[in-house]
C-alpha cells in the first residue's frame, strides 16, 4: 500500500511530501519504506545517495521519528536519522509531523551526533514543548544504549 508522509515546519505548514510503501502499523505508530528522492549529497557524517532506502517509523505518542538508512547499491546500513517532532498525526494512508529542527544521527557503532542545535534554539516553543523534546532525546539515547527497537542493528 502506498503511504504518504507530510513533513511540516514548527507552525504546521507543509514543507514537502513524499510517498513510500507501508511496511507495518500498530496502535499509534506506522513504519514505511521509501527511497531517498533528493539528489545525492555528502553531509559530512553520512553520504546520502539518491535511491538510498529509508525505513521510517512515525509515532502518534512520541516526539520523534526514526529513519534507518541503507545504501541503495549494497544494502549496507549507514545509520539512523532521528527527527525531533511533535507527535505524528497518523491516518489510514498518510502521516504528518511538525519538524522541530533538532536532529540526531546515530552511527552504526552507536555514536550519537546532535545536529541543528542553533536552528532548534531559534524556534519559538513553549516550555512544555522544550521539555518534551529533551525527554525525547533522552529516550532515543536510552533506546540506542539498549540496542532496542529500530536500533537493534547497532554493532557492539
Amino acid at each position: 500500500m502506498t503511504f504518504t508522509i507530510y513533513k511540516r515546519d514548527e507552525h504546521g505548514q507543509e514543507v514537502f511530501q513524499y510517498t513510500g510503501d507501508l511496511v507495518e502499523r500498530g496502535e499509534g505508530w506506522v513504519c514505511i519504506r521509501a527511497a531517498f528522492g533528493s539528489a545525492s549529497r555528502d553531509l559530512g557524517y553520512i553520504h546520502l545517495k539518491q535511491g538510498d532506502w529509508f525505513t521510517e517509523w512515525f509515532y502518534a505518542d512520541r516526539w520523534y521519528n526514526i529513519f534507518r538508512i541503507e545504501d541503495v547499491e549494497t544494502g549496507v546500513l549507514k545509520g539512523w536519522y532521528c527527527n525531533l517532532t511533535r507527535p505524528a498525526e497518523i491516518h489510514a494512508d498518510y502521516a504528518a509531523a511538525d519538524d522541530l529542527a533538532l536532529d540526531l544521527f546515530v552511527h552504526t557503532d552507536g555514536l550519537i551526533r546532535v545536529l541543528d542545535e542553533d536552528e532548534y534554539a531559534a524556534l519559538v516553543l513553549t516550555a512544555d514543548e522544550h521539555q518534551a523534546v529533551a525527554a525525547a532525546v533522552d529516550e532515543i539515547r536510552r533506546l540506542v544504549a539498549q540496542r532496542d527497537g529500530p536500533f537493534a542493528g547497532i554493532s557492539s
